[in-house]
């Protein structure tokens, strides 16, 4: 039940947007740009970043949604995005992405955690100043995104396909589309 009366039934950051439609703009104009714009990530590795920090976060409506976001865009599906989460060491990703994953793992922990050996390991797998700064900043955006959703108490469905359904939307024709849809 969530800690303020939402406009909507509608699950997780869905019903804060509703609630405040004029913030719903600026915050998905945010992941828009992190996750979807042009770069040399792929949109599956950036969706993966997000629900990986989601996951530790233990954030069960963004871990869910986005989980299910970067296995729709990754070849590897759900199955790599669960790996991630459950052992990120032992998951079969290229070593720029583990560096790029295990600097979002810092920072979800504290912006104080990323090191200098942690930016140069990045950087010796190939990783380049614009794909920490990327990694950092999508790591930061969703703590932020996290704690609201969890600190408004949002219901969080607990069946996959209700955040399935969303992944192909999101895949297409990204976030400002499917905000658009809601309002």
């Amino acid at each position: 039940m969530p800690h303020i009366t939402l406009d909507s039934d509608e699950p997780g950051i869905r019903g804060l947007f509703r609630f405040r439609p004029e913030t719903a703009r600026p915050l998905n104009e945010l992941v828009e740009v992190l996750l979807r714009d042009d770069s040399t990530l792929t949109r599956g590795e950036r969706e993966l970043i997000a629900a990986y920090v989601s996951a530790l976060n233990e954030c069960k409506y963004c871990y869910s949604a986005h989980a299910a976001y970067a296995a729709a865009q990754l070849p590897e599906g759900m199955d790599l995005v669960e790996r991630v989460r459950d052992d990120l060491g032992a998951a079969p990703v290229s070593d720029k992405l583990r560096a790029l994953l295990g600097i979002a793992g810092h920072v979800q922990q504290s912006g104080r955690r990323v090191t200098e050996d942690d930016v140069a390991a990045a950087r010796a797998t190939g990783a380049t100043d614009r794909e920490i700064h990327d990694a950092v900043l999508i790591a930061a955006a969703f703590c932020m995104y996290n704690r609201y959703v969890d600190g408004l108490a949002t219901f969080a469905p607990d069946d996959p396909a209700s955040y399935a359904s969303r992944a192909e939307r999101i895949a297409a024709d990204g976030y400002l589309a499917l905000l658009a849809d809601s309002q």
